[in-house]
């Protein structure tokens, strides 16, 4: 079974080494895996929420898609669109909110940090908590719904947002879905071993502690300038250095083969002079991270490449994205007005001059169904699927709906089959469904 990874990366300010090396690096080696279909998405809306600042917001969604694609993101493998161009999340981000209870809002960590804050300084509790942060778990359960992502890897900060996206998810399911589950429940993919980078000064590389490592920003020479600044120890050139605990080495260890890391480590106790170790570190991130600035550069050169990828990602988007809102707005009952049927013949009359639904499974271990009509001739034929049941269950929703359910139901007319045909037929199913 496939399953459906989704990733999104919140554009206010521009990554660093420490994002190259804990994320986007980890996340495109996932992508390219056998069984796995990846949605990447730029987190814009989101970013609002953070950042006032217009300006600062384009130029960051341009950043940082290019970084992404720089770094070797495979948009002919994977789903790469900006949240905003899918105006299908907002409009689910709404149906969500109406069945979300504000006690589960008022539990969110985000919310509730903001309140001890306030509390702490003598500050009302809501002070300059806005809704855009108040509801932002909604948000995100919608950015992972919207295309049933099965796995979502987040840190461990984010396992409650996961938590309540699947809530939410098992409230609509059981309001509207009549026994069919529209949402899958998403799990946070948490790991354990993922590398955090630590910054010049030895804690986690953070813009917050002004000690990080530019990724493509200001080019080799801000590179190079950076790794300079890594603190060590005081110990001189000849002297032997203990590797373990340096994050100078765990940095190196981040882009080193083993054989590389062996050899590091056996130079630093034989007294390697830690501005030759710098420099050995600068070339060895240089070789990995030079050819991509290159082709970040030329992307950032060229903005219209990246805005035509960004759109053919979201048609990619939507083509998924249009299809579930329909039929959630049809759950919830935002349908088309349909004319009033008329009142069904005899229920024995009806019956042997109504239409027939046939479900089978041919040699391709596919399950199909057509609509035969009651002399027998074929009117529709469907897909195939991989599982019986969905079968089913479009079937059960054409002898409901009828007509209603045709637009998205995954079948075609037969040849020859008058569209006014089809829809008598689907009618008078209708019809004898409502009597039984």
């Amino acid at each position: 079974m496939t399953q459906r990874v989704l990733t999104g990366i919140t554009t206010t300010g521009t990554l660093h080494l420490g994002n190259y090396v804990g994320a986007v690096r980890r996340a495109i080696a996932a992508s390219r895996a056998p069984g796995v279909e990846s949605f990447f998405f730029m987190a814009d809306y989101h970013a609002l929420i953070k950042c006032d600042e217009p300006d600062r917001i384009e130029a960051s969604r341009l950043q940082i898609a290019a970084t992404w694609l720089a770094a070797g993101l495979d948009t002919s493998r994977v789903v790469f669109y900006r949240q905003s161009d899918i105006p299908e999340i907002p409009e689910l981000t709404w149906l969500l909110t109406c069945v979300t209870s504000k006690g589960q809002m008022n539990r969110a960590h985000a919310y509730k940090a903001s309140v001890d804050a306030n509390l702490a300084a003598g500050e009302d509790a809501d002070a300059g908590v806005t809704m855009g942060l108040y509801s932002y778990p909604i948000l995100m359960a919608a950015d992972i719904l919207m295309f049933n992502a099965h796995r979502v890897p987040v840190g461990k900060d984010q396992v409650q947002h996961i938590e309540m996206a699947r809530d939410v998810a098992q409230r609509f399911n059981h309001l509207f879905g009549r026994g069919e589950d529209f949402f899958v429940l998403p799990e946070a993919s948490i790991d354990e071993e993922m590398e955090l980078l630590p910054g010049l000064d030895g804690r986690k590389m953070s813009k917050s502690y002004d000690n990080v490592i530019p990724l493509f920003e200001g080019g080799s020479k801000a590179l190079k300038d950076a790794i300079a600044r890594i603190v060590t120890d005081s110990k001189l050139p000849g002297e032997p250095k203990e590797p373990e605990g340096s994050h100078l080495v765990q940095i190196y260890d981040a882009f080193a083969t083993p054989a590389q890391r062996e050899a590091f480590r056996a130079a630093l106790r034989a007294g390697l002079a830690w501005g030759e170790a710098k420099q050995q570190l600068f070339e060895l991130i240089e070789a990995e991270i030079g050819p991509m600035r290159a082709r970040y550069d030329a992307l950032m050169a060229e903005p219209e490449r990246i805005e035509t990828i960004l759109m053919e990602g979201a048609a990619r988007a939507r083509a998924l994205a249009a299809p579930l809102l329909q039929r959630l707005r049809e759950a919830v009952g935002l349908r088309r007005f349909q004319p009033l049927q008329a009142k069904a013949a005899p229920q024995a009359k009806a019956k042997s001059a109504l239409p027939v639904f046939k479900q089978y499974r041919e040699a391709d271990g596919q399950f199909y169904f057509k609509l035969n009509a009651a002399d027998g001739g074929l009117l529709l034929q469907s897909q195939g699927f991989a599982q019986g049941r969905e079968a089913g269950q479009w079937v059960a929703r054409l002898k409901k709906e009828g007509v209603a359910a045709l637009a998205q139901a995954p079948v075609q007319r037969a040849e020859g089959v008058a569209e006014a045909q089809l829809h008598e037929a689907l009618q008078a199913l209708q019809a004898a469904e409502s009597q039984d």
